[in-house]
């Protein structure tokens, strides 16, 4: 039954009447129609278009058909109604006859489905977002796990210089910061009703449209009822919130898959987000991140329908507009499932560390440190960058990265070069050198996700004790790193070059009685499993990493020169050693120690010496100038920490 046949001699065409509905869309809106009926109800009640029992008489069915839709949507898809409001109108009309034909006094569908589809765009709106701050904490879990994971970054595609993975994570946290952002803003300006402008000229009726705004939960009344029924600016608003979200997923896809792929090898994405082929079975495919990226651009293409079914309607309603909700109910889903699905992506990634690392370390990537070198040697800039041109080029033809040339390869390029330049060329110094505010560097990183958990806290509708709690271990966690991080710039791996200097210090402290003794030819050998400190180029600490199985490792020789201790350089060590077999995937390091509060305060929990196997008590036999009751052991287990 039409709600407008009284005009019309003919029935319209059974082909022109499907072209027409709207219900197979906008029953979606069935909640929101029942809502603003009751509060429509009360308002043309208020101006005595209905007395206290038909009032009483038609909220009362309204509230039951509520909660059968609510119950069953899908039922109002068996109807022939044309619309979602001609369908509540007439299950009103059967459940209270003709006081059902009342209630639209003074109301027009044009400001009733305006109604409707900013209601919905409110409740909506907070269902997305719940999702982006939940996408947003996941990126955060992921940068926390995976914050000191050195990463080669890129321009061009091409490799320019580390960051870590963290670092990595955290552009999309940025990124989704900003969409939280503008679908607040989205939001706010869509939070007006209305009701109550009529079809285009306002209602005769004296409704107290204020307070018929409040009763439905909007901030205020549209001040204009011919821009109040032919606005769309809202859907237009959440499109174009939804569509720039969606860029930010697609990127966020796009990195994914490409770290995934057989030639990076950087990530592995869980088996509950990937799908295999049906001819080779040794296929992993990456299809959740595609069909993300895939999706964006139906969510563009709703944006684009939406400006283009608007860009030229003349003032008011136009049944033009009826094509509104198809594309944003469409856009909203998709949006959503693609955090959803992000999160899912995010949370079940597994980095292999090593491959990142071993990229990170090709592609001079630490071209630029050497430049800045030589512009703090008073060389400007453009001249330095040049030179480290050339150097490059000569390191491309021997094959090598350049930090492995000779001082002597180096200084044919500029005389300014000297020793001290290879503390500048590790990845931990490229690294650590982005100190600045936003940059790569651990510190900042670090400062960055305990900010971003604290926004998202508030963000969040969490309880003050979590929330409380929370932030509590987020500043220890600060703290802790900020007290790592001491000397961290002046600790890189050992080379051959750096034999003598471990063996003086290993020797001056083995007499000491403090470490056991290593011979020159035993250093030589295990060059690879060392680490030193430096000050001003001169190697002022040592300490060593040994492998014993899959799994398991000691740190091993922790010393410093006397004059250099109590600047953090030790602490500095042991966070190196930790970070490599953090990288290995090592899973367990012990140390022997006679200094137990020392590194408790770095994360190591005392055992029970016995536990270790034979060959590590005998390969670590107590100093002859200490007492062995003294000698503790303590275990560091990767990924867990203190």
């Amino acid at each position: 039954m039409a709600l407008w046949g009284g005009r019309f001699k003919e029935k319209a065409s059974l082909q022109f009447k499907k072209f027409n509905d709207s219900l197979p869309v906008d029953y979606r809106m069935a909640v929101q129609d029942i809502v603003g009926s009751i509060a429509w109800a009360q308002a043309i009640h208020e101006v005595g278009v209905l007395n206290d029992d038909e009032l009483t008489r038609l909220v009362a069915a309204l509230e039951e058909l509520k909660a059968s839709v609510e119950e069953n949507p899908k039922q109002i898809l068996a109807s022939d109604a044309e619309d979602i409001h001609s369908w509540v109108e007439i299950q009103l009309i059967e459940k209270t006859g003709d006081l059902g034909k009342k209630l639209h006094t003074g109301r027009s569908r044009n400001d009733q489905v305006a109604t409707d589809l900013k209601l919905w765009c409110k409740e909506t709106g907070g269902d997305l977002l719940f999702a982006l701050v939940n996408l947003q904490q996941s990126m955060m879990n992921l940068a926390e796990r995976e914050k000191d994971t050195v990463l080669p970054g890129y321009t061009h595609l091409q490799r320019a210089q580390p960051v870590t993975f963290g670092h990595w994570c955290l552009a999309y946290v940025e990124m989704f910061n900003r969409d939280i952002g503008r679908l607040k803003d989205a939001l706010y300006r869509l939070d007006v009703s209305p009701l109550g402008s009529g079809a285009l000229a306002g209602t005769a009726y004296p409704i107290d449209r204020n307070a018929l705004a409040s009763r439905l939960g909007f901030r205020t009344a549209t001040m204009n009822s011919l821009d109040a029924v032919s606005d769309r600016d809202h859907v237009i608003e959440l499109l174009a919130s939804a569509s720039i979200s969606m860029m930010h997923l697609s990127r966020f896809a796009e990195d994914l898959i490409f770290y995934n792929s057989g030639e990076a090898g950087f990530v592995e994405m869980s088996d509950l987000v990937s799908s295999g082929s049906s001819l080779m079975p040794q296929k992993k495919n990456p299809d959740a991140c595609e069909l993300i990226r895939g999706k964006a651009g139906r969510v563009f293409g709703s944006l684009t329908g939406m400006l283009t079914t608007m860009k030229a309607l003349a003032l008011a309603y136009n049944k033009d507009m009826q094509e509104d909700k198809e594309g944003l109910f469409d856009a909203m889903d998709t949006w959503q499932e693609c955090m959803e699905m992000a999160v899912l992506v995010a949370d079940g990634l597994k980095v292999n560390r090593s491959r990142t690392l071993a990229a990170a370390q090709q592609g001079y990537a630490n071209a630029t440190e050497l430049a800045d070198y030589l512009v703090g040697k008073d060389i400007p800039f453009r001249e330095a960058h040049h030179i480290v041109g050339e150097v490059v080029l000569a390191a491309i033809d021997k094959g090598v990265p350049l930090e492995d040339l000779t001082i002597t390869q180096l200084q044919e390029y500029s005389d300014k070069i000297e020793q001290d330049v290879y503390q500048h060329l590790s990845i931990e110094s490229t690294l650590d050198k982005r100190e600045a505010l936003g940059g790569t560097s651990r510190s900042q990183v670090e400062k960055a996700l305990a900010t971003g958990n604290e926004e998202i806290l508030n963000e969040q509708v969490v309880g003050a004790p979590g929330k409380q709690q929370t932030q509590v271990a987020l500043k220890q966690v600060k703290q802790r790193l900020n007290a790592q991080k001491a000397a961290a710039m002046s600790v890189r791996r050992a080379k051959m070059s750096d034999v003598d200097s471990i063996y003086q210090l290993t020797d001056f402290w083995a007499d000491k009685g403090e470490i056991l003794p290593r011979t020159r030819d035993n250093i030589i050998h295990d060059i690879q499993n060392f680490v030193v400190a430096e000050l001003d180029g001169v190697v002022v600490g040592t300490a060593s990493l040994y492998i014993y199985q899959t799994g398991l490792a000691e740190i091993r020789s922790v010393v410093v020169e006397e004059y250099a201790q109590k600047q953090g350089q030790g602490e500095a060590l042991v966070q190196y050693l930790l970070e490599f077999a953090h990288q290995m995937e090592l899973e367990q390091i012990i140390v022997l120690t006679y200094i137990p509060q020392y590194f408790s305060a770095l994360g190591f929990n005392s055992i029970d010496k016995s536990s270790l196997a034979e060959n590590i008590i005998e390969d670590s036999e107590p100093s002859p100038h200490k007492d062995a009751n003294d000698e503790v052991a303590m275990q560091y287990i990767v990924g867990q920490g203190k």
